[in-house]
């Protein structure tokens, strides 16, 4: 059976794909907390995007160094087939629950 994805690793590979080249820590932070209106830590990213990358679903490399970053490189994370399989299942997962749903109405309660 293949581990499911955590919400925080969905949405960090969702921001990965939508980002594209721009996806590195600080834009994906911005893209997730602007998304859900939470403040997301750096941390809360970091920890997730090692996670998926040890586990195949992610692979990285060093941009070049850019002047406004006072010469400094920036890690630029892209998905793997594996990555964009384990979103697929993840959707259709989602799909298939909400299927099978009654309608949520906050008025019944």
């Amino acid at each position: 059976m293949t581990k499911m994805l955590t919400r925080p690793e969905e949405l960090i590979l969702l921001a990965i794909w939508q980002l594209k080249e721009n996806a590195y820590c600080v834009p994906i932070r911005e893209h997730i907390s602007r998304l859900t209106g939470d403040n997301w830590s750096l941390g809360s990213i970091y920890m997730p995007l090692d996670r998926l990358g040890k586990r195949g679903y992610l692979d990285s490399y060093l941009s070049e160094a850019t002047p406004q970053r006072g010469g400094r490189h920036k890690r630029i994370y892209t998905l793997t087939r594996h990555g964009s399989e384990a979103l697929i299942r993840v959707r259709n997962l989602h799909e298939a629950i909400w299927a099978e749903t009654e309608d949520i109405n906050p008025e019944s309660f």
